[in-house]
């Protein structure tokens, strides 16, 4: 086919009739464009008026450091979400390779993280081939996978806390180490994000995954692999929920199935949906996705600033997805919501 008609094709995927540019923005755009940024700076003047020693006594890098797992998990999440899936297995994937690194850094040293960031690329990649090729919904599919995994992260660690008992002073680093203050683990996060960015915005590869989000049927049309970009995306999500696995044992040093990272799911849900990613998908901005982290991190703190319990955070959690996905929803009058 000529290289044009597939040029044009993409163009009609990626720009459907519903989606050219309008005189009045919807709130969707509203949000994907300033939204993110605007609520992380309001919540963080917040706990900043009301707690002034906050912003002294180092609150960003304590935000930062939270954000790092959460951060990655979160643009995993959003890169499937982009491609109208959804993958519930990444935080419990995310432990997983948390306890293995913590297990393979004495025998393998330095060649651990590259050995764990693999295997759960594959196990991503296993999660995408199911949903493309066998057609089951990606809720239900990573659902289970989610069991299994954090059933394996229960079996592997003998359901106790795994110690870095060697060979861990490299990956430590990177939470001792930083810049401005703030940890190498959350820069890890931020040079993520904007090479997806780069990758989403000026690759066909990332232009096609936004093209199923979009028009699935569309971009079927159009020539492109569809299944094969679904199960990059699921890859893409188990490759960097090894890399939150990393930054977990650079912080804490040991790993457990209930220790730091148990609670990731909510939490990299939450930052991918508030830093603008679609839930129906075709729309995300990864560098959107850093202050939607940055935001979910701060919770914690700005729930016990106004005097409410830890216990609900979870809670706080569900609500902020539930107002950020009923603000920007896009809806029409003939449209159906699922």
């Amino acid at each position: 086919m000529d290289a044009t008609v597939i040029d044009r094709s993409l163009d009609d995927v990626l720009l459907p009739e519903s989606t050219r540019p309008r005189k009045k923005w919807h709130p969707q755009k509203i949000w994907q464009t300033v939204g993110p940024l605007t609520i992380f700076v309001a919540m963080f003047g917040l706990v900043a008026a009301l707690t002034p020693t906050f912003v002294g006594g180092g609150g960003l890098i304590v935000v930062a450091t939270s954000a790092a797992p959460i951060l990655l998990v979160a643009l995993g999440q959003a890169l499937v979400l982009n491609v109208g899936s959804i993958d519930l297995s990444n935080a419990s994937l995310t432990l997983l390779a948390a306890i293995l690194l913590a297990m393979m850094l004495a025998p393998l040293s330095t060649a651990a993280p590259l050995v764990i960031v693999v295997i759960v690329t594959l196990f991503g990649a296993v999660n995408g081939l199911l949903v493309a090729f066998t057609q089951v919904p990606s809720f239900a599919l990573t659902l289970g996978t989610f069991g299994i995994f954090q059933a394996g992260a229960l079996v592997v660690s003998n359901a106790t806390t795994v110690y870095v008992s060697k060979n861990g002073e490299p990956i430590v680093g990177l939470f001792q180490n930083g810049v401005a203050g703030i940890p190498l683990t959350f820069w890890l996060g931020v040079g993520a994000a904007v090479l997806l960015w780069v990758t989403l915005r000026f690759t066909r590869f990332g232009q096609g995954m936004t093209a199923i989000g979009l028009n699935e049927t569309g971009a079927i049309f159009s020539g492109m692999h569809t299944r094969w970009l679904k199960v990059a995306a699921f890859a893409l999500s188990g490759l960097l929920a090894g890399l939150a696995g990393i930054t977990i044992i650079a912080q804490a040093g040991s790993a457990s199935p209930t220790g730091l990272g148990s609670d990731l799911l909510l939490p990299g849900i939450a930052a991918a949906i508030v830093g603008g990613t679609s839930i129906s998908g075709g729309s995300t901005n990864p560098i959107n996705v850093v202050f939607g982290a940055l935001t979910i991190a701060l919770i914690p703190i700005a729930t016990a600033v106004i005097g409410i319990e830890a216990q609900a955070q979870n809670l706080v959690y569900g609500v902020v997805i539930i107002a950020v996905v009923a603000l920007t929803m896009a809806r029409s009058r003939d449209g159906v919501v699922k």
